[in-house]
């Protein structure tokens, strides 16, 4: 399994990032992906990391954390094995490490990519 994260960035609150996540060694297309985040200090790796948002296979059900529902979107390309997170209206509590894996509700995979810094500044 491989996870490859990428598209984050600093960007001032308000703005807007677009997240994404190639994945390889599985069936893509097979399986729902998610995204999570692990905000600084908050526990140790593999630890408190938050689900942001989920897709299932087809794309036909998405789910959302509460604190980023209406700004985020999670959509996915099945024909280059990559799953989008569009992030709008960013806001200080936004700031994280963004981390993709398959699952619906939880991570499928022990392994986790290096995931993408994301710094949203005042």
């Amino acid at each position: 399994v491989k996870l490859v994260e990428s598209g984050g960035g600093l960007v001032q609150a308000g703005g807007s990032l677009r997240l994404s996540c190639t994945a390889s060694g599985f069936t893509f297309g097979g399986n729902a992906m998610s995204w999570y985040r692990q905000a600084p200090g908050k526990g140790r790796e593999g630890k408190g990391r938050e689900l942001v948002a989920a897709i299932t296979s087809a794309g036909g059900r998405k789910n959302y954390a509460d604190s980023v529902e209406g700004r985020f979107t999670i959509s996915r390309d099945n024909a280059k094995n990559t799953v989008y997170l569009q992030m709008n209206s960013l806001k200080l509590e936004d700031t994280a490490v963004y981390y993709c894996n398959a699952g619906y509700s939880l991570a499928k995979y022990d392994y986790w990519g290096q995931g993408t810094q994301v710094i949203v500044s005042s």
